[in-house]
This record gives C-alpha cells, sequence and structure tokens, in this order.
C-alpha cells in the first residue's frame, strides 16, 4: 500500500498505540489532541502511559518524519483516514461519558476534506455511531463514519494491534467498509463487515461475556474455598472442555477493573430497561463486582484481627500488569478500603504513574519492593507484574514483621510449597485456608 497521511484524534492509551503503529508501518500519521501539555511532551517522544515498545516506536518515527503531533485540527485537512481514538472516559457509575468526543467530532469536522473516513475506535454505546455520522453528514455529505473497536490488550497493545485475530469493521456504507478493510490489508487479518449498530454491539457482547465469565470464576471460587475443593484445579479441568477453552477467563480475584467490563455492562443494563427486558443480569453482574473490592480487607480481618494498626503492603496497583495507569484500579479501590479499615499501606509497582491517583492518607508508596514490604504484617500480591515470579521470599520475611502472604490471583501458585517452607502462611481465593 503506498503512503497514507492519517489522522488520529485523541492521545492517549488507544490513541497513542494507533498513531504509534501506522506509522510504524510507513504512513504520514498526524496526531491531534487538545491537551497542550500532552502534545508538547508527545513532540518529544514522551506519550502519556507507559506500554512496551510504545515510546521508542513514537520516537523513531518522529526521528523519520512520520509522526507529528498538534492541537491544531487543520492539520488534518489532508488525511484520508481519521480515527476517533479517545479512551472514553467513565463515570463513578461505569456510565459512559461522551463529552469529550463529542467536543472533538464538533472541533474537527470542519476540517475533514471531502471523502474522509472517520473511523471511530473509541469504546461507544451502541447507536452512538450513527449519532456522529449523522452530524458528519450534515456538514458534507461526502462524509463516511466507520465503526472499528480496538481490541487492545494493555501491555502487548502495539503487537495486538498489528497481529489482530480478526478486525470488526461496521459501516452503514459497503465503499466505506472496502476501504477501511483495505487500509488494513497489512495486518492480513479477517475482516468482518456488519452495520454500525452490529460493530457496536460485537464490542458489547464480548465485554459483557468475558465479564460474565469472571463473575462466574468469582461465585465457583468462594463455593470451592467453603467445601474443601482447589479452584484452580477445577478450572483447569474446565479448560480442557472444548466448549469453554483454554483461554477462558476463569481465573478468580478481586473483580473486573479499569471501567472497559462495567461500561458494557452499563449499556446492556439501560437498554433491557428501555426495551423493558426484566432480566437482572447486566445490573446484578455490576453489582456484585463492586462487592469483590472488599474481599482483600475481609481476608485481612480474618487473618490479622482487627487491622487499626496493622501494616499491610500490597504488590502491583495498576489494573493490569504492562501499564502505568491507575484509571479506575481495583487495587486502589483495595487500598481505600483497607485504609478505612484502619490499616496502614505501603505500596509498591513497578511503573504505576502515581500522579494520577488520589492516594488516601497512611498510604506509602516505594521503588524497591523489599523496602515496600519491611515491617509488614501481611504482604497482598494484587496485579500479575512478571518480576514477582521471582521475588526472594527469604528476603520479604527477613524484613516483614508478620509472615502471612496473599496472592489474589494466583499468581505464583507453582512458588507456594516453597514460600510456606520459609515460614509464611500463604493464602489465595479460591481455595480453603
Amino acid at each position: 500500500m503506498s503512503e497514507l497521511k492519517i489522522g488520529v484524534v485523541g492521545l492517549w492509551h488507544l490513541g497513542c498505540v494507533i498513531a504509534a503503529t501506522w506509522s510504524k508501518l510507513g504512513h504520514v500519521v498526524r496526531g491531534i489532541d487538545f491537551d497542550e501539555t500532552n502534545v508538547s511532551n508527545l513532540s518529544k517522544g514522551q506519550p502519556p502511559i507507559y506500554e512496551p515498545e510504545l515510546q521508542e516506536t513514537i520516537q523513531a518515527s518522529l526521528e523519520k518524519g512520520l509522526l507529528s503531533f498538534s492541537q491544531n485540527p487543520t492539520h488534518l485537512k489532508d488525511c484520508s483516514f481519521v480515527f476517533l481514538a479517545y479512551d472514553t472516559p467513565v463515570r463513578d457509575d461505569d456510565s459512559s461519558d461522551l463529552s469529550i468526543l463529542e467536543e472533538a467530532i464538533e472541533a474537527i469536522s470542519a476540517h475533514l476534506a471531502p471523502n474522509t473516513i472517520l473511523i471511530v475506535s473509541a469504546q461507544l454505546p451502541v447507536g452512538t455511531a450513527r449519532l456522529f455520522r449523522t452530524k458528519l453528514k450534515a456538514i458534507d455529505s461526502s462524509l463516511e463514519v466507520v465503526y472499528s473497536p480496538e481490541n487492545l490488550r494493555l501491555g502487548e497493545a502495539i503487537n495486538c494491534y498489528l497481529n489482530p485475530g480478526h478486525i470488526v469493521i461496521g459501516a452503514d456504507e459497503p465503499q466505506a467498509c472496502q476501504a477501511v478493510a483495505e487500509l488494513f490489508s497489512p495486518m492480513q487479518a479477517e475482516c468482518l463487515f456488519m452495520n454500525l449498530p452490529s460493530a457496536e454491539m460485537t464490542k458489547h457482547g464480548i465485554n459483557s461475556f468475558l465479564a460474565t465469565s469472571i463473575t462466574l470464576a468469582n461465585q465457583w471460587s468462594d463455593i470451592c474455598a467453603a467445601v474443601g475443593a482447589d479452584f484452580a484445579q477445577v478450572a483447569a479441568a474446565m479448560k480442557c472442555d472444548p466448549r469453554i477453552g483454554k483461554r477462558a477467563y476463569l481465573s478468580p480475584g478481586i473483580g473486573f477493573s479499569g471501567g472497559t467490563l462495567g461500561r458494557d455492562l452499563q449499556v446492556l443494563e439501560g437498554i433491557n430497561q428501555q426495551i423493558g427486558n426484566q432480566s437482572p443480569i447486566f445490573g446484578d453482574m455490576w453489582r456484585y463486582n463492586k462487592t469483590r473490592v472488599k474481599v482483600v480487607g475481609k481476608v485481612a480481618e480474618d487473618a490479622l484481627g482487627n487491622l487499626q494498626g496493622k501494616t499491610i503492603t500490597l504488590l502491583g496497583m495498576t489494573y493490569k500488569p504492562g501499564t502505568s495507569t491507575l484509571r479506575r484500579s481495583l487495587p486502589l479501590e483495595v487500598a481505600y478500603d483497607l485504609v478505612k479499615r484502619g490499616a496502614s499501606i505501603r505500596a509498591y509497582d513497578p511503573k504505576a504513574d502515581w500522579n494520577e491517583a488520589h492516594l488516601p492518607g497512611n498510604f506509602e508508596t516505594f521503588t524497591n519492593v523489599y523496602e515496600a514490604v519491611a515491617e509488614a504484617n501481611l504482604v497482598v500480591l494484587l496485579t500479575e507484574w512478571p518480576e514477582f515470579k521471582s521475588l526472594d521470599f527469604s528476603e520479604i520475611r527477613k524484613r516483614m514483621t508478620g509472615n502471612i502472604f496473599f496472592d489474589t490471583k494466583s499468581f505464583i501458585l507453582e512458588r507456594f510449597a516453597e514460600i510456606k517452607s520459609l515460614g509464611f502462611t500463604v493464602l489465595s481465593i479460591g481455595r480453603a485456608s
């Protein structure tokens, strides 16, 4: 494919990955964001969030002259394709806040060349893409909207974008579908064509299905612990059933976070209410997930009694490994809950951007994991950072006041026997204490 000019509007995690990837493929990419500081930093090769390979890719494309950043939407005037790539904000109840997307549409619409295709990759409530299309058509009938939902995994985002298993392309104009399929042809992935609401519902369907799997895994794990079963063994056997599969989301823990899955549950619950569907499944899952954040506090109180004056070390605070973001992080909510129960928190995360979070009182952050565990009565592993696989537990035991280790994800299950041999009491979700 010959060199194209591609615009990307909204430069946080999703937008930065899209901009970096298309420039890596040899296209001229104009990144637009209305945050002056963000644009200034990106122009120096400094993305606002950590993602493996992201900074290096941006810097290489800047040096080649293939990537530029600006606050001025006039830079989109000769772009054939423009991605709307904001990480859609969510409110405290996980409902979508579309204001930043609506403002972006208003800002860029007058600067799009005739026949430009706006590719919306931001997560939208079903029906929104058609509203955006109507707005653009009112300005220039040749403009078109395609919805192609992102399917990135934090920590593997660039590789995921370059090597998707499939690409969903939703449009109400077949020619727009074909144009976007040709754009994505270097990825050599199957393109699934559908109309705009079908593409939006595909994203809702995937995320609500994953939320269901996580919810069931958490409930099954609680039952396993109560009846003396080991959910790790149960889950491994379940995954051998081809109707479930090896990659099924069957890892119990403290729930799903980040806002992505919760957002889709809230959208579907709202539609259910509008159409008179009495099934409470989506709302019930969302409400149950909110209760999971208290699991760590309950386990801590069972193990230590009253937490007043107790010190708890939390390992891993980002909502997933491979990212620096603390936005909608469940580990951070766990910390809030523990502080409310009287505990003092010492936290370590290898990449967390602490400036993103409003940290509670009695909360101290560390850049060294062994300093973080000093004088702790309890150490809790929350986020599955690979470096935690090789922790020196003999050193941790020396530094702790207590001897209790709680692995909320059974992330280092294979080391439990070794850790116990060092004098630890090891706790996990889904098996009897």
